[in-house]
């Protein structure tokens, strides 16, 4: 069901953004360059208001700016397609983005005394990394990962709600909210070295190394 709402809304805003990608390609701006803007974003909305107990503002400006590697996408594919840079631009922009969300969310609630808190934003961070890597693994030895309940867009909405909720409703929803989602990121590396683990079953042989 979570996958079939991500691919809805995801063609949703593709409608939305398709107009604003072709203006900015007329404007002769590249998708690289939305990548590094996005990210710019991020870093501001997360370091400049964020880490500062700023959560209503800096959740906005954050939510806004990840819009952006969608915008991206959409303009790689009008232009003919992503190249081999610009996809490894965007995920290692991508890693960055996730790191100052989660680095700032932590600096936040150990500010506040929060230590449990705290202790939930890094194991996101750490679990985070470890969603994305798992899958970069397997696809670099001719494998997929592309499973999951926490991806990208899960984990940033997760969090970015919890921050709303916290500023407007009660401070102890966001690290009600982290601990959710470092149980579900957590899982979702299980859920991915497990699909790896079924194809290299298939593939490996005895004696093969590791």
């Amino acid at each position: 069901m979570a996958k079939i709402f991500q691919v809805s809304a995801r063609a949703g805003m593709t409608r939305v953004v398709e107009p604003i990608a072709r203006s900015l390609l007329r404007a002769g701006v590249s998708p690289n360059a939305v990548t590094v803007a996005g990210t710019i974003g991020v870093l501001v909305g997360a370091l400049g208001f964020g880490a500062r107990g700023h959560l209503v503002a800096g959740a906005l400006i954050v939510t806004v700016f990840a819009l952006t590697d969608l915008l991206d996408g959409t303009m790689a594919r009008m232009s003919g397609g992503s190249t081999r840079f610009g996809a490894f631009l965007d995920s290692s922009m991508d890693r960055v983005a996730d790191s100052a969300v989660f680095g700032a969310v932590a600096f936040y609630l150990a500010s506040e005394g929060d230590r449990a808190g705290m202790a939930a934003a890094l194991i996101c961070l750490a679990a985070g990394g470890l969603v994305s890597y798992v899958k970069a693994r397997a696809e670099g030895l001719g494998m997929s990962a592309n499973v999951g309940v926490a991806e990208r867009t899960e984990r940033l909405l997760i969090v970015g709600v919890g921050g709303l909720l916290a500023a407007l409703v009660h401070p102890a929803a966001l690290p009600i909210a982290l601990w959710l989602l470092a149980a579900v990121s957590l899982f979702t590396v299980g859920q991915r070295m497990r699909h790896v683990y079924q194809q290299a079953q298939q593939v490996d042989v005895p004696g093969g190394q590791r």
